[in-house]
């Protein structure tokens, strides 16, 4: 063998040549990385997410009104019988966050409320409504406004007052004889009107009671012949 014969010296390494790169050069290899995974997107994570936002969202708005937007309104202080004229005495004003559905009169209209009658007891602590009021002093359609003078024996000794829910019944004569049969041959339900503070002439009470206009007439036959009672079934809120 010839040493002018070119050979490749013993324990030399044979590298071969790269491939010229197709596209452009090749990016130096990162050892220990993996190459990042597209992220998949969760439609049902993201509607999730969404409601949590606006059930917050709704939370919070209702608590903002519920404690920054409440509103002055009109609210009843003292017991008021049906019928009676409502005075300054009567009602006052309070602030509160009524809901969708809860009657209200707002407090810059006391004014107009003044002067107006009561169609229903009123109750003291609760919120005036509109439909509680009217214009009308009574009767109403289907009532009678019925003076009665009763002697001191037929009433309670506790008295009685505007809004009390009696019973009219018949009482008998006093005479041993045989007297006039009475007109009411049954009890009528009344409310209390009014109740003179003075006894008249006769040393009796006169009461103003409202009945249905279908026992008017025979409520004042029989308080006219004097023997006539009220029993009280209801006494109106204090």
């Amino acid at each position: 063998m010839s040493t002018n014969e070119p050979g490749i010296g013993f324990g030399t390494v044979f590298h071969p040549e790269p491939d010229p790169p197709r596209n452009g050069p090749v990016p130096p290899a990162s050892h220990g990385q993996l190459r990042g995974l597209p992220r998949k997107r969760r439609p049902g994570m993201i509607a999730l997410a969404a409601a949590l936002i606006g059930a917050g969202i709704l939370a919070s708005v209702a608590l903002y009104n519920r404690e920054d937007h409440q509103v002055p309104v009109l609210v009843v202080t003292t017991a008021v019988p049906v019928g009676s004229v409502i005075t300054s005495a009567d009602v006052g004003t309070t602030t509160v966050a009524a809901g969708p559905g809860v009657q209200t009169i707002p407090a810059k209209q006391l004014s107009a409320v003044l002067g107006l009658v009561a169609a229903t007891t009123l109750r003291p602590g609760t919120l005036l409504a509109s439909s509680e009021l009217t214009s009308k002093l009574p009767p109403g359609p289907g009532q009678d406004l019925v003076p009665v003078a009763v002697k001191p024996s037929g009433l309670p000794a506790s008295g009685l007052a505007p809004g009390d829910q009696v019973l009219v019944v018949a009482t008998p004569s006093g005479s041993s004889g045989s007297g006039a049969a009475p007109v009411l041959t049954s009890p009528v339900t009344a409310v209390v009107q009014a109740v003179n503070a003075v006894p008249d002439q006769d040393g009796d009470d006169v009461v103003d009671l409202l009945v249905t206009s279908s026992n008017g007439p025979s409520v004042a036959e029989q308080a006219a012949t004097g023997q006539i009672a009220l029993i009280i079934t209801s006494r109106a809120s204090s």
